[in-house]
């Protein structure tokens, strides 16, 4: 790219980066300082709002640039994650998005302290919502990454890591300053201009090849190099039994994950009402179905348009996909009109990164001052000492998630974040469903559930080809992997659930049936809810 076009295209991304600044500005000014208004943001925002939100909180980078990046790999099977995070909803919708906003107040760790001895489950919960949200966090990080990289000449390694370094920074500031307010209207932003963005590609790409979905496809695969195997299953998750169970296991992870995500759950407590933040899911889940449908277009025009060839050799987990898309349905890399369209792809993209790392870092240093710091020092807390926990949790997490983005820096943002759903299914579903519907549980339970989810996930990708044993490796050159599955979906979901099972079983303590028919009546009826 010639010097002025990546003038351009930096303007863009000054612009919005501008932009969010200033909400955060703005919105600094305007807080008063509670607990409720970091956390929650007052509980004011409407289900639209809310639900623009949310949208602007899930469709990552994973979403726009990784997920198109497998589809233009590998055709068929890429669409799992289309398919995966798309039906992941209708798990939140109907089992969890009513409760979690009845019985919760800022964590998931309020809805299942609520009927358990508040301390040790607090410190399991929070423990594992913060280890997914930096394993969320690294997706994002390697993202940004490979995008900046790409605007400034290629692969260059000093590009990727201070772009992740200054995302980083930038999160950290976002939290800091403005809370969950000034991130749901960056959040919003974010999703108006992702909608925005796919429905103009999804167009030109269409257009390319006269509206006609069959023609593309064809094209698609006469330029994958795979032929009619790019539109059939196999191509990434079949042949050996190794590769089935691991389509199973992903599958498992990101139907499930969703429900279990804190930068998810947190955003229920940011409406008013129960019925409200059934209506935000709604809402969401109609921005992101649109939008994965067009994910689709997109995988599938990289490979017509670019080729899965090029689209491997500028990034080999295929990261760049939509943006050499753009490049190319503008008018080719040295023309105006590709950069235009680039520069505007790469700002989206990059805005798309931004709303999501601040969701999460939200969450986060919400459950690290609201359930580990609030649980060890409860007697001498206050809101506002808590609230600036959190401020100082959020530099901690930003610092984790940099150190561990510059080493990932080579995986699929997709993949990556398939194993932060992993993890979330594992140690946060069964405990939330179990506290919600099993009247028995109790606090051993609760406990052995989170660690017994959490602890096996995350030493099953330790020990996975993910880490070690194979060229795509974090470490290609050592080989101390046991487990053969990239997820560990398929063993830690059920051993949580298990473990939670166990727990309560061989509890002394009985279960408090008043505190559970509080809880019950409260996440049917909304009474008492905060």
């Amino acid at each position: 790219m010639s010097g002025d076009h990546q003038t351009l295209a930096l303007l863009l991304f000054s612009a919005f980066i501008a932009l969010t600044l200033a909400i955060t500005t703005w919105v600094s000014r305007n807080r008063r300082g509670s607990a409720e208004e970091f956390y929650a943001g007052g509980r004011l925002f409407s289900p639209m709002e809310n639900g623009f939100a949310i949208a602007g909180d899930y469709m990552s980078a994973a979403s726009f640039l990784g997920i198109s990046g497998l589809i233009a790999l590998y055709g068929y099977d890429g669409m799992l994650y289309s398919v995966g995070f798309l039906v992941a909803w209708l798990v939140v919708l109907l089992l969890v998005a009513e409760l979690v906003r009845n019985c919760g107040r800022f964590t998931l760790a309020d809805v299942v302290a609520s009927r358990m001895s508040e301390r040790p489950v607090r410190i399991a919960a929070g423990t594992s919502s913060v280890a997914v949200s930096v394993l969320y966090l690294v997706a994002q990080m390697v993202g940004a990454g490979s995008l900046v990289a790409l605007l400034l000449g290629g692969t260059s390694e000093a590009a990727r890591s201070w772009t992740v370094i200054g995302v980083g920074a930038l999160m950290v500031i976002y939290v800091s300053l403005g809370g969950m307010r000034a991130t749901t209207w960056i959040q919003i932003v974010k999703a108006v201009l992702l909608m925005a963005g796919a429905i103009a590609m999804t167009v030109l790409v269409l257009a390319r090849f006269q509206g006609d979905f069959n023609q593309l496809l064809n094209s698609a695969a006469e330029r994958s190099g795979h032929g009619k195997d790019f539109l059939s299953p196999g191509l990434k998750y079949g042949g050996n039994w190794t590769a089935r169970l691991d389509f199973i296991s992903l599958g498992l992870a990101l139907v499930l994950g969703t429900a279990g995500l804190p930068h998810i759950l947190s955003r229920f407590y940011t409406v008013p009402t129960a019925r409200a933040a059934r209506r935000s899911v709604v809402w969401s889940i109609g921005l992101i179905g649109s939008f994965y449908l067009m994910t689709i277009v997109l995988g599938f025009g990289a490979a017509a348009v670019v080729g899965s060839d090029a689209v491997r050799a500028s990034n080999a987990a295929g990261n760049t996909a939509v943006p050499l898309l753009s490049l190319s349905l503008g008018g080719g890399a040295g023309s105006t009109g590709g950069t235009v369209l680039f520069a505007v792809v790469a700002a989206v993209a990059f805005a798309t990164i931004l709303a999501v790392v601040a969701g999460i870092t939200l969450a986060s240093s919400a459950s690290v001052a609201h359930d580990l710091y609030a649980s060890l020092k409860r007697r001498n807390s206050k809101q506002r000492s808590e609230v600036a926990v959190a401020r100082v949790a959020a530099v901690g997490v930003g610092a984790a998630a940099i150190a561990l983005g510059l080493l990932a820096r080579d995986l699929n943002v997709a993949f990556l974040v398939g194993l932060a759903f992993a993890v979330a299914a594992s140690a946060n579903l069964p405990v939330l469903l179990y506290s919600l519907f099993w009247r028995n549980f109790t606090t051993r339970g609760a406990v052995w559930s989170v660690y017994g989810g959490l602890i096996p996930a995350v030493l099953l990708v330790v020990f996975s080809p993910v880490v070690t044993g194979s060229p795509e490796a974090l470490f290609p050159g050592v080989d101390i992997h046991v487990f053969p599955l990239q997820n560990p979906g398929l063993v830690s979901i059920p051993l949580g659930f298990l473990a939670g099972w166990i727990g309560t079983l061989t509890s002394a303590e009985p279960p408090d049936a008043a505190k559970h028919a509080e809880t019950e009546v409260r996440a049917l009826t909304g009474a008492g809810a905060v």
